[in-house]
């Protein structure tokens, strides 16, 4: 048994230089699931909840090879990878749709610091309660899965010395936001939000993980994991997704598994110190990806990023073999042996190269990969 899991992708589109340019507005009105975010240069698109991770692998190839086609009529234009506006410009905002007032806010308030491109994970999970505690899980250890995604080192031209410029300049909404104790917690706080005007809607809540719903904060019935930066190998992604996952699956296996619960903070002030040490977690991660010094949920003892992964890697893997899906974890040692593109990115100009070389490098090597994904896996998944 597997839960079910889709993706939000947000994607810069540009030319085969790797300078960015606004075509959401064309790319939305042309093209089926494909949405538009407030400013023009990136688009998303999603993918239905599976639970096959073959599927999921052709699901995340399979609009790609659209868009690059569409793309290709317009002219010579392609997507873009990393996670910022990495050679500019970040000091203009391209609204994608200028009469939507929620937009205007946006750019009002937070200007091009949201023009970012990233992936959401969203994963199934039905119980409210499971899915709180699972929340509050992620949470903690969500500035592993931004270390393995980190994928921002440039902005505007520029090596930022940020491996995560994304959630270095990505606002945090409302500040704070606290781990819920409960799913009543969530919908008290919520509402709370929004008679303050510190949340606009219920969208308007922009943090690391958060439950998500088709009513929420009512009715809950999905995880949504929103740090990461935007993974642009599909197999990379799915990696993240099955440790995700097995990690979800130990939490509801065993309840015991849960900060608030496990932690040795005192009670009185523990769900404080957890949400004060997950900060600081998340400010050195973005700076550090995997070699930044953290500190454990458990007990408050320093370890380095990449050797955390490592060791929930060791505890989730018997969980990802129970459930069949081992052989997708396995890209995670790959990772943390390699690096994340941040950290190649950034070496390599270290050894004289440039930030547009780099981005251009690597949207080369995606176009390659993505072919060799549709050809060999997508095919066979449809025979």
């Amino acid at each position: 048994m597997l839960l079910p899991k889709g993706f939000e992708i947000e994607m810069y589109t540009g030319t085969f230089d790797g300078d960015i340019v606004g075509l959401s507005d064309r790319i939305v009105a042309d093209l089926d699931r494909f949405s538009r975010e407030p400013d023009t240069r990136n688009v998303e698109y999603t993918t239905a909840p599976l639970c096959c991770y073959d599927q999921l692998l052709c699901e995340l190839v399979r609009p790609r090879q659209i868009l690059r086609q569409y793309l290709q009529k317009l002219g010579d234009y392609t997507l873009i990878p990393g996670s910022t506006l990495s050679l500019g410009d970040s000091r203009r905002f391209f609204r994608s749709d200028p009469k939507n007032p929620y937009h205007g806010l946006i750019e009002q308030a937070y200007g091009t610091t949201v023009v970012t491109a990233s992936v959401h994970i969203n994963v199934g999970i039905s119980d409210p309660e499971v899915l709180m505690r699972a929340n509050r899980l992620i949470r903690v250890e969500a500035p592993l899965y931004l270390a393995l995604s980190a994928s921002s080192p440039f902005l505007d031209g520029n090596v930022t010395g940020y491996d995560s410029t994304r959630w270095q300049v990505f606002p945090q909404v409302p500040d704070p936001v606290p781990l819920f104790e409960s799913h009543a917690h969530f919908v008290r706080w919520t509402e709370e939000q929004l008679t303050l005007g510190t949340m606009q809607n219920v969208r308007h809540l922009w943090t690391s993980v958060r439950p998500n719903g088709d009513r929420r904060p009512y009715n809950l019935n999905r995880l949504e994991l929103r740090v990461c930066d935007l993974i642009v190998d599909p197999i990379d992604l799915l990696a993240v997704t099955a440790m995700l996952e097995a990690r979800i699956w130990q939490t509801i296996t065993d309840p015991s598994l849960d900060p608030l619960v496990r932690s040795q903070f005192p009670e009185q002030t523990r769900a404080e110190d957890l949400l004060a040490l997950t900060m600081e977690n998340e400010r050195a991660v973005a700076k550090h990806s995997l070699d930044a010094p953290l500190r454990r949920w458990e007990d408050g003892s320093s370890i380095v990023a990449r050797e955390w992964i490592e060791q929930i890697y060791t505890e989730v893997l018997p969980m990802a073999k129970e459930r069949g899906i081992r052989c997708f974890l396995s890209p995670i040692r790959k990772i943390l042996r390699e690096g994340n593109p941040a950290q190649q990115w950034r070496q390599a100009c270290d050894r004289g190269s440039s930030p547009r070389e780099q981005i251009v490098r690597a949207l080369r090597a995606e176009i390659d990969r993505e072919r060799e994904l549709e050809d060999k896996l997508c095919r066979l998944s449809v025979a």
